[in-house]
C-alpha cells in the first residue's frame, strides 16, 4: 500500500502493460501444459495443413525432444514469420462485414496462441516447403527470441517442427512434470485420439528410437474407419463392434459400438469426436451408460468411438485454450440422439454374443496328452468316443420332440427330476429331422450338463447355454415389453405377506408404490418397519417375496437421482428377472431346453443376461478339430 500511494504521489500509473515475452508465458500455462498438449497441437496444424502422413518422435516422454514431420501445403518465409505471432492465424477469415465468426469453427486450430507459446517456454525450429515453393525455410524461437527466417534443406513438401527443452524458460514448470514413461503413455494416449479421428492420414509415433505406432493410411468410409479403429482399441473391438449410423434434425452419429458381452472395468475405451475433434465429454459417459443400462451391471463398462457431426454453429469450441471441450446448444437433443442410436443397434445385434467368450473358452481347453490305458475292473477302459466328430451321434440324438412346435415359459417349468440325478443327462429318443441344426442359429438340445447348462448342436459347432442367465433375459424383455403396454399382469397371494425393513428402506419403497405396482408388484405400507405384499408379478411364478423386496430396496438405495423414471423402472425389473428366473439345478427336458433355445432366437439381446454376462458360449467344429489335431 505504501509502494501505491507513493506511486500515486509520484504521478506514475498503477496499472502496467506486460511485455510480450511475459504475455506469451502465461498463456502456455493454459495451452501447453505438459509435452502431450505440444503434441496435439503440432499434429492439429499438420491435419489442417492437409497431410496424408504424419511422423511423430519424442525422447523422454518429449520433455527433451518432440519432432513432428507433415507431408501438408507447407509454408513460405512470410507465413513462417506471422506462424509465431501471437493470434495469427490462416484458419479464420473475416465476414463480409469484416468481423470474424468464431461459432463457425471448421480446422481442428483457430486460435493462433500454440506455437508462440511454444517458442516462449521451449526451444522452437519450423522448416517448412510450400507446395508452390522451390525453396524451403527455417526459423527458430528461443524463450520468445525469434531469429530467422533463413534458407535450409528439407525434401519434398511440408513442415517439420522440433522442440527441445520443453519448459527450460520456466524451470518451475518442470517440476509438475511426471516421470518419462508416465509422459510417453500422456503423448501415446493423445496420437491415438487424433489417429482415430482422422482413419484416412498414416501416423507413426516413436520413443527414444522405439516404434511406439505404425497405423497406415486407411480407405475412406466405414470399413477403413474400422479397421483403424481395432488398430488401436484392439482387434477383438473389431471382431466385436456395431455400426452406429442415426441422424436427427441435422446431427448425425456414425462409428462402433461394442457388444455387451465386450465390457471392460474401467470406462477408458469411451471416445466421442465432434466434427473430427476428439473431446471429452461428461455427455457421452451419461449416454452410455443410460444406453447399456439394460445389459451391463453397474461396475462394468462397454467401448465405444461415436463420431458425431453437426453444424458448426450448435456447438462451441471456443470454451477452453486447450480444445478438449464443447458446448452444445441443445445438449439434451445430443444425448437422445446418442443413445437412441446405440440402443437401436443392440436391438439390431439379436442374440450375438462377442466372440471373446468363446475364444476363452478355447483357449481353456488344452489337449491332454495321451497316456497308458487305464485298467478298471473287469477288463481296461476303452477310449471314449469323440462327441464332435463328422460320424458320430450322441445318444441323445435328436429327441422327437425337437422338430415339434416348443413350449412356452409363461406358466413356468414344470417340476422334473428325481433324488441323485446325474450330472450329464442325455434321453434317447427317435432322431430329430436334419434340418433341425440348420434351420435354427442356436441348434437343437443334446444334452443338460449339470443341471445348469444346455448343450446344443448347431450345422456347424455346438453352443453352451447358461440356462439361469438365458431365462433371465427372457424374462426381463417380456417384462419390459409388458410395462411398455400397460400393467403387468399380477397374481394375488392367499395370505399377503409381511416383509420386515429398516425405517429408510420403507420410506424409499412408499414413495415408488405406484411404480412397483406397474410392475405387477402390489405393496403397501404396514407401520413404520415393514411393508405387506398384496400382489406379485404373474410371470414370475413362486418367487423369494422377502428376498426381492429386500433386493428392490437395496436398488433404490444405491440409484442415483440423475437417472430418469424409465431406468430406474428398468433396474427394477432387471432384479425382479434375476430373482424370477430358473435357477442353476433345475433339470429340464428336451423340449423345455429347445423352447429355451427357440425363445433366445426371437429375443433381442438374448446374448447376454441384464448383468453383462454371456448366456451362451459358441464353439465351431473347425476350432474344435483343431483342438484334436484333426486339421
Amino acid at each position: 500500500m505504501a509502494n501505491r500511494a507513493h506511486q500515486a504521489l509520484e504521478g506514475s500509473s498503477l496499472i502496467q502493460r506486460l511485455p510480450p515475452g511475459a504475455v506469451n508465458r502465461i498463456a502456455a500455462g493454459e495451452v501447453i501444459e505438459r509435452p502431450a498438449a505440444v503434441v496435439k497441437e503440432i499434429v492439429e496444424n499438420a491435419i489442417d495443413a492437409g497431410a496424408t502422413r504424419i511422423d511423430i518422435e519424442i525422447e523422454h516422454g518429449g520433455k527433451s525432444r518432440i519432432c513432428v514431420t507433415d507431408d501438408g501445403c507447407g509454408m513460405g518465409p512470410d507465413d513462417l514469420t506471422l506462424a509465431v505471432e501471437r493470434h495469427a492465424t490462416s484458419k479464420l477469415a473475416p465476414g463480409a462485414d469484416g468481423d470474424y465468426d468464431l461459432m463457425n469453427i471448421a480446422t481442428m486450430g483457430f486460435r493462433g496462441e500454440a506455437l508462440p507459446s511454444i517458442g516462449a517456454v521451449a526451444r522452437l525450429s519450423i522448416t517448412s516447403r510450400a507446395k508452390d515453393g522451390a525453396d524451403a525455410w527455417t526459423l527458430s524461437v528461443e524463450g520468445g527470441v525469434q531469429k530467422g527466417p533463413s534458407p535450409a534443406a528439407f525434401g519434398g513438401h511440408g513442415t517439420r517442427i522440433e522442440v527441445r527443452d520443453l519448459f527450460y524458460a520456466t524451470p518451475a514448470r518442470l517440476k509438475f512434470l511426471k516421470s518419462d514413461q508416465a509422459e510417453t503413455t500422456a503423448v501415446g494416449e493423445t496420437v491415438r485420439r487424433l489417429a482415430m479421428a482422422r482413419h484416412e492420414i498414416a501416423f507413426t509415433l516413436s520413443s527414444s528410437g522405439r516404434k511406439m505406432l505404425n497405423l497406415a493410411a486407411e480407405a475412406p468410409g466405414e470399413d477403413g474407419r474400422l479397421r483403424r479403429l481395432a488398430a488401436i482399441m484392439g482387434r477383438e473391438f473389431g471382431d466385436n463392434a456395431l455400426a452406429i449410423r442415426a441422424e436427427r434434425d441435422e446431427a448425425r452419429v456414425s462409428g462402433f459400438a461394442g457388444l455387451p458381452t465386450y465390457n471392460r472395468g474401467l470406462p477408458d475405451k469411451q471416445f466421442l469426436f465432434v466434427n473430427g475433434r476428439p473431446v471429452r465429454d461428461k455427455l457421452i459417459v451419461g449416454a452410455v451408460r443410460g444406453a447399456y443400462a439394460d445389459f451391463l451391471a453397474r461396475d462394468r463398462h462397454p467401448a465405444v468411438a461415436l463420431f458425431l457431426d453437426l453444424p458448426a454453429e450448435m456447438v462451441d469450441v471456443n470454451v477452453h485454450p486447450a480444445k478438449t471441450e464443447v458446448r452444445f446448444r441443445d445438449a439434451g437433443g445430443v444425448r437422445g440422439l446418442l443413445i437412441g442410436a446405440l440402443r437401436h443397434a443392440l436391438a439390431e445385434a439379436g442374440h450375438r454374443a462377442s466372440t471373446t467368450v468363446s475364444a476363452y473358452a478355447l483357449g481353456k481347453m488344452a489337449p491332454q496328452s495321451s497316456g497308458p490305458v487305464t485298467p478298471m475292473r473287469g477288463g481296461y477302459r476303452a477310449p471314449a468316443p469323440n462327441p464332435y466328430a463328422r460320424d458320430w451321434q450322441a445318444p441323445l440324438g435328436g429327441e422327437a420332440g425337437l422338430g415339434d412346435r416348443p413350449r412356452g415359459f409363461e406358466g413356468g417349468f414344470d417340476g422334473g427330476g428325481g433324488v441323485g440325478a446325474p450330472s450329464a443327462r442325455t434321453e434317447p429318443e427317435s432322431p430329430a429331422p436334419q434340418g433341425e441344426t440348420q434351420n435354427h442359429p442356436l441348434g437343437a438340445a443334446r444334452a443338460q450338463l449339470h443341471e445348469t447348462y444346455v448343450v446344443a448342436q448347431t450345422q456347424d459347432g455346438l453352443v453352451i447355454v447358461d440356462q439361469h442367465a438365458a431365462h433371465e433375459r427372457l424374462v426381463y424383455e417380456k417384462m419390459k415389453a409388458a410395462l411398455e403396454g400397460g400393467k403387468v399382469p399380477s397374481q394375488g397371494l392367499l395370505l399377503p405377506e409381511v416383509v420386515d425393513l429398516t425405517t429408510d428402506e420403507v420410506d424409499r419403497l412408499a414413495l415408488r408404490l405406484d411404480e412397483f405396482a406397474a410392475l405387477g408388484l402390489v405393496m403397501e405400507r404396514f407401520g413404520e418397519d415393514a411393508v405387506m405384499v398384496r400382489e406379485t408379478p404373474a410371470m414370475l411364478g413362486e418367487v423369494d417375496i422377502k428376498g426381492l423386496v429386500q433386493s428392490l430396496a437395496d436398488d433404490l438405495s444405491a440409484l442415483g437421482e440423475s437417472l430418469a423414471l424409465k431406468e430406474r423402472l428398468e433396474e427394477v425389473c432387471s432384479s425382479m428377472a434375476c430373482h424370477g428366473s430358473i435357477r442353476s439345478g433345475r433339470r429340464m427336458t428336451g423340449e423345455e431346453m429347445n423352447a429355451l433355445l427357440r425363445q433366445m432366437e426371437a429375443t433381442p439381446h438374448s446374448g447376454q443376461c441384464n448383468h453383462g454376462r454371456p448366456t451362451y458360449v459358441e464353439l465351431k467344429l473347425a476350432d474344435i478339430e483343431r483342438l484334436f489335431g484333426r486339421r
